[in-house]
């Protein structure tokens, strides 16, 4: 958990001036260098996204609508997609297994706040994403959740829970529906 406070107890903004003032370089530099790029340009996107630290695999796919509020926290392996329109909130890092793909108008929320703490402070947790895992359009990825690997999270499907190797969820909140075959590379 990310809690400042200053010298009389009170909570103050999460995160420190220098991090605020990175993030809005970062919004800055996406939106006048890679937003306006043809789909096909992911190796120059992936540039992008490393000259601010994110870990990527220069075989990846990132469109250009994403929107990621910290490469700095963004890790994906070969063939990872983050597709068109995902929201990926990674206050805590995000990793992408080899050929997972984060569909279209999926979101990646790794933040969430004590609604028991009067002061209502942000908790920060990671997001796994197995090899091989679907997160289907529209879907929403809580805080602290792992996505095993082959596991299907069907459309605008909701989990806040880890889910299982090689089955596919459905619904909110998600449940199990059925296994689905194993793909061996």
């Amino acid at each position: 958990m990310d809690l400042l406070t200053n010298k009389q107890g009170f909570v103050g903004p999460t995160f420190s001036k220098s991090n605020r003032l990175k993030r809005v370089a970062w919004q800055l530099f996406w939106l006048v260098a890679a937003r306006w790029t043809p789909p096909p340009l992911h190796r120059w996107r992936i540039f992008l996204l490393r000259l601010f630290g994110a870990q990527i695999s220069w075989k990846a796919y990132v469109y250009p609508d994403v929107q990621i509020w910290a490469p700095w926290n963004l890790y994906i392996d070969d063939y990872g997609t983050l597709a068109g329109g995902v929201i990926c909130y990674n206050i805590a890092s995000v990793r992408i297994g080899s050929r997972a793909i984060v569909s279209q108008g999926t979101h990646l929320c790794t933040g969430t706040h004590d609604y028991r703490n009067p002061d209502f402070p942000l908790i920060a947790k990671p997001i796994t994403i197995g090899v091989r895992a679907w997160i289907c359009a529209d879907a929403f990825v809580g805080p602290g959740v792992t996505i095993a690997d082959g596991a299907i999270l069907a459309a605008a499907g909701v989990t806040f829970k880890n889910l299982q190797a090689w089955t596919i969820y459905v619904g909110n909140p998600a449940i199990p529906q059925r296994s689905r075959p194993i793909i061996v590379d």
